[in-house]
């Protein structure tokens, strides 16, 4: 056993609960804590007679405390889709800015290492590509997409801020686009979209001509690397992400091909401010973490399909 306590906010989420299952196999105790707004009970339900493993439903934007020692805070909780930033924007800023203070302050109480999730969107419609750690970014700060984008600056800005100020043990890792099982169907990303798309016998939904490229990560690599960035030394941004690049017609043309069905393209036009290229610089993970991607895109896809397929009659 590692005899040690992470806690994991947004716990119930698609990537927190692959990363929660990754810490208990590790030997740590885990709590999450969740309130359900994106995230899932059955994301979580192979655990509930896991005796190293407590649930909390919580809002983290309002302030908790955990009475146990604790030795990682892994803040995780937010909304991470294109719906959710129109549904939900007021929420998504609070995730990155109320309920990160206050998983700040728990780490700061417990004396723990905060690793903070932040995202690829920091780097907003980007002008170098592909994105490293050192660019600053191209967003829109009032733009349709920006309460996510800038919740996620403000989280790193008052990351950094607690590890200067206060000494704080604090990581900072830039997820780019993942994919994998646990995903939700209806979350409006390209992943679950065109699959569930398929699984309905629906044309699938692109925006502009498709020309548009993303990296796809699958959900295990990701985790592995958020692992090692906490237990590392390292405190400014890391990427974490699969820099084989495609484009989205080139995805939905893979999707087709899994599925043995004809490519039909339903195209609309291209959200504001919707990145034009996707591609991470993960040179400094690989240096510093010994970490890159390992499961192929074709493995992953066919993963992600076979947890769709109980989702869609």
């Amino acid at each position: 056993m590692n005899h040690k306590t992470a806690v994991v906010t947004g716990g119930a989420g698609f990537v927190p609960s692959h990363l929660i299952d990754l810490l208990l196999a590790d030997g740590l105790r885990v709590i999450a804590l969740d309130n359900f707004v994106t995230g899932h009970a059955r994301n979580l339900a192979h655990l509930q007679d896991n005796p190293n493993f407590t649930f909390i439903e919580q809002d983290v934007s309002i302030p908790f405390s955990i009475e146990e020692p604790v030795d990682y805070v892994f803040h995780m909780a937010s909304p991470a889709s294109p719906i959710d930033y129109v549904q939900i924007p007021i929420e998504t800023l609070k995730a990155g800015s109320y309920a990160t203070h206050n998983a700040l302050d728990l780490a700061l109480q417990k004396g723990a290492t905060f690793l903070v999730a932040s995202t690829s969107e920091v780097y907003g419609d980007p002008e170098i590509h592909p994105q490293p750690e050192t660019y600053w970014g191209n967003v829109n700060s009032i733009g349709v997409r920006s309460c996510y984008d800038e919740a996620k600056r403000y989280a790193e800005a008052a990351t950094m801020a607690y590890h200067r100020a206060h000494g704080l043990d604090t990581k900072i890792v830039r997820i780019f686009n993942t994919y994998g099982p646990r995903m939700r169907l209806d979350d409006g990303r390209v992943v679950p979209a065109f699959i569930g798309q398929a699984l309905r016998g629906e044309p699938m939904t692109v925006f502009g001509d498709g020309s548009q490229t993303r990296s796809f990560c699958y959900v295990s690599d990701l985790v592995a690397g958020i692992w090692k960035l906490a237990q590392s030394e390292y405190h400014l941004p890391v990427n974490c992400g699969n820099p084989h690049e495609m484009t989205i017609r080139q995805f939905a043309e893979a999707v087709s091909r899994h599925f043995e069905i004809p490519l039909v393209l339903d195209e609309k036009p291209l959200p504001p401010d919707d990145p034009k290229v996707r591609k991470p610089d993960i040179r400094l993970a690989k240096e510093l973490l010994g970490w890159e991607p390992v499961v192929a895109f074709d493995d992953g896809i066919r993963e992600t399909i076979a947890y769709f397929r109980n989702f869609v009659s």
